[in-house]
């Protein structure tokens, strides 16, 4: 039967592996089954060689994991008891931290994953990207980069991760301005298996073509028959002392004329003073035809 108090062995304790619970912030949230196995049989054969770091839990007798998921995992699957674990007195800022540089000192964690736990420490901290990056001991261009990656979608994450693109890969394609762009590029990478120099020359090919440019559509014989009336209209009430006005629009696939036609009170007397009041006009009557919309 376990004893309920750990016992110390140096500065090493011998704790039961159900007192630990896990880190509320591991970042990793992929751990390879086949990996722990290998590191579980090892553990059956030599012991665990380094141990994990836990600090004391919410509950009594209970510990949370600092470091050293992996391990843990893997000595549950050996069948181990108790597990020798250093306590560390932290806080929860200070945990997640320790629990994050672990890893990324390990490479254990796709850019994702260090992405989203140097975001969760940040926030944890309340600091600046500058404090954290000295912090974290890491350069500040660094950080930059890899919170930058958090700007694209979870799927796309998700298939950088499963295709085996790198970082880099990543970043390329945050140069494209939009999601649908970004997500053509990363399966181009994918199905060509670009390396990150091809990937960056990849998007900036893209970047440079240029907009097709819409191209003006034809009026058809009749549509300009119909154009040139309305004009000849509103010329042949100009003569006539009428101050009918027109203005034309084009939109996509059609044009439109909108004719200021006064009533007949108002013309005589803009046509006395010789000036049209448009102010004192009625609502436009419109004029259309096929092919153009009033």
């Amino acid at each position: 039967m376990l004893n309920a108090r750990p016992k110390v062995q140096g500065k090493v304790l011998l704790l039961p592996v159900d007192k630990i619970v896990p880190s509320a912030h591991q970042a990793r949230t992929h751990f390879d089954e086949q990996e722990i196995a290998r590191l579980a049989l090892s553990i059956a054969q030599n012991g665990l060689l380094q141990p994990v770091s836990v600090r004391p839990g919410k509950k009594k007798g209970e510990y949370e994991l600092v470091a050293g998921e992996r391990r843990l995992r893997a000595c549950k699957l050996a069948g181990l008891a108790e597990i020798p674990a250093i306590l560390a007195q932290r806080d929860e800022s200070q945990a997640a931290a320790l629990g994050l540089l672990e890893n990324m000192q390990r490479q254990g964690l796709d850019p994702f994953e260090q992405a989203r736990g140097i975001r969760e420490v940040i926030a944890l901290w309340g600091c600046t990207q500058e404090e954290a990056a000295r912090r974290l001991g890491i350069a500040q261009p660094t950080l930059n980069n890899k919170l930058r990656l958090l700007a694209l979608t979870d799927e796309q994450q998700a298939y950088c991760v499963d295709h085996g693109l790198t970082e880099r890969h990543a970043r390329a394609v945050l140069r494209l301005p939009e999601a649908e762009q970004r997500s053509r590029a990363l399966a181009q990478f994918a199905a060509k298996r670009m390396n990150a120099r091809q990937a960056d020359e990849y998007v900036e090919r893209c970047l440079q073509k240029k907009p097709a440019r819409r191209r003006a559509v034809p009026m058809v014989r009749d549509v300009r028959i119909f154009v040139n009336t309305i004009n000849k209209a509103v010329r042949l009430m100009v003569d006539a002392g009428v101050p009918a006005s027109a203005t034309r629009r084009e939109g996509e696939g059609y044009v439109e004329y909108t004719v200021h036609i006064p009533t007949a009170s108002v013309a005589r007397k803009d046509a006395v003073r010789g000036v049209a009041d448009p102010a004192r006009q009625n609502e436009p009557a419109t004029v259309g035809a096929p092919g153009c919309s009033a």
